[in-house]
């Protein structure tokens, strides 16, 4: 949520005092008033804007000077700390509770345009008739194609309480078909995708932490299980979190009995521990944790459970670092707060949280700028917080998750040509191109040696060439498409594999093949290893 500057507040108060020094001088001849201003008792902010809804020489607008102090206040807090309005408090709320009400499809929007890349199975798109490659154009009487609307405004559009009604307009072949569709709701799911990776390593992507994560990721790892899984990989990279109970009973269903997961502990709040009872499924399965910057809350949590415990392995680069405890306080309005009343530890005793007092929010930003992305001595790692492991590793403080084995953002790769093509989105556009010439075949494949074969035939480099040149004028130079191909065209399977009924599962078994972390963590044990 955006946060408004605190010298909008301050400009305010300036305002409203000056106010009051002016009356107070035209009134000189009366006795001066005088405010019981108490910081400890917050009696001087409620005086102040008192003082304008009386005197203020215009209308005052005070919902927004509400919101306004309040958000002012909470911005001294902790970067954590926020307030929500009614329409952002309902939109917090559903993207963790594990279903929302709309329409139920997934869509991208490569060219200015909505294309549906599935609809959801069972839901009301699907039952509508939508499907793959429509181009939404209308919602209701709102064109949305060709305007430049911010995707989140599409969502916006076409989500909305169970049982209404909505007609969306789709371009399917050059023809416009309306369709009238009855809302519902849609489940939300957060692990994108479970595969076995080999005959013995399993691999699931979990996304975030919702009210299904446990649901979710006990069902894709009994299948894996099935198949014959003595290892995972859990990518949590770009998992910023969620409810920490689900947190919980992930890390549980790895450590024995008696193992601790983490503490939180608060000025107000008495230190609380969490263990694991020891009747999780998995505490045979070796495990390998792969995590980035975008590793966040519920996501460290468990990934410093996983290494102070030594049950396994980290794999990347440093986590976000936040590691606070936010309790929900809700109002009458449809508001909310989420104030900040304890702090997240790992069994050795670290705090989850990185320091909020420099630049937090361009923290990622300076990671970048010093080094640390691409070396692991240009990590920020707190020699003097030191921590040890149950079986006596060192482990550092200073915020986030340290990696056991660190994995650098590869930039050799990126030669020029690929990057024109990045900033273009040339391959998501072509990946749609592919997908509206092949559908009849693509869209029913549901097995991955199949797909490969297939795509194999389209001879999708040869394609992508001549499309980038002929769409976007981008032509590699002597020799760079040599360079660029083994890079590139994994991704190109990815994002028209994608197509397929296999969806995200086909997208990560082929990126797997450039995904240097992936890589990192197969080459490397899963079982923490001691001198």
């Amino acid at each position: 949520m955006k946060r408004i500057n605190d010298n909008i507040f301050v400009a305010l108060l300036g305002v409203v005092l000056g106010v009051l020094l002016t009356m107070v001088t035209y009134k000189a001849i009366e006795p001066k008033r005088k405010f019981d201003g108490d910081y400890n008792r917050w009696r001087k902010l409620n005086l102040i804007l008192h003082e304008v809804e009386r005197n203020y020489v215009d209308t005052i607008n005070m919902e927004g000077m509400t919101d306004a102090a309040i958000m002012a206040a909470l911005s001294e807090l902790d970067p954590h700390s926020v307030y929500l309005p009614p329409v952002e408090l309902t939109e917090s709320e559903t993207e963790l509770s594990g279903n929302f009400e709309g329409i139920g499809i997934t869509f991208n929007v490569p060219n200015d345009t909505a294309v549906v890349i599935s609809p959801v199975q069972g839901g009301p798109s699907e039952k509508a008739g939508l499907m793959q490659g429509d181009r939404i154009v209308r919602v209701d009487d709102k064109d949305i194609a060709g305007v430049k609307m911010p995707q989140d405004s599409m969502i916006r559009l076409m989500k909305g309480p169970k049982g209404t009604k909505v007609k969306i307009t789709v371009s399917r072949d050059g023809v416009l078909i309306p369709f009238d569709i009855v809302r519902d709701k849609i489940p939300v799911h957060c692990v994108d995708a479970a595969f076995m990776i080999d005959e013995t390593t399993g691999y699931i992507k979990l996304s975030k932490f919702t009210r299904t994560t446990y649901k979710e990721f006990s069902e894709a790892s009994e299948k894996l299980l099935g198949m014959g899984m003595k290892r995972l990989i859990f990518d949590l990279r770009d998992n910023t979190g969620g409810y920490f109970d689900q947190s919980w009973k992930l890390a549980n269903e790895f450590l024995e009995r008696g193992d601790e997961v983490v503490y939180m502990e608060g000025l107000h709040r008495p230190r609380q521990d969490f263990d694991a009872d020891g009747r999780g499924r998995m505490k045979d399965i070796e495990i390998s944790v792969l995590i980035d910057e975008g590793t966040a809350s519920s996501s460290e949590i468990f990934s410093g459970a996983i290494q102070d415990n030594d049950r396994g392995i980290i794999v990347g680069r440093r986590s976000f670092g936040k590691g606070l405890v936010q309790e929900p306080i809700n109002f009458t309005d449809g508001s909310g707060i989420r104030l900040t009343v304890s702090r997240f530890y790992t069994p050795s005793g670290r705090c989850i949280q990185k320091p909020y007092d420099g630049d937090y929010q361009y923290d990622i930003y300076e990671r970048y700028a010093h080094g640390e992305m691409t070396s692991a001595d240009s990590m920020k790692v707190d020699t003097t917080a030191v921590f040890y492991t149950v079986r006596g590793r060192r482990v550092y403080g200073g915020g986030g998750i340290i990696p056991d084995v660190f994995v650098p953002i590869d930039t050799t790769k990126a030669t020029t040509f690929y990057v024109e093509c990045n900033r273009k989105a040339t391959a998501v556009r072509f990946a749609q191109t592919m997908f509206d010439k092949y559908r009849g075949t693509l869209a029913g494949i549901d097995d991955f040696s199949k797909l490969e074969t297939y795509l194999q035939s389209l001879d999708l480099p040869g394609q992508f060439l001549e499309y980038a040149s002929r769409v976007d004028g981008i032509r590699p130079k002597e020799g760079e498409w040599e360079e660029t191909a083994s890079y590139m065209v994994p991704q190109l399977n990815a994002l028209v594999g994608r197509f397929s009924k296999l969806e995200d599962e086909a997208f990560y078994r082929f990126y797997l093949q450039i995904d240097d972390t992936i890589q990192a963590a197969l080459k490397n044990p899963s079982v923490v290893e001691f001198l």
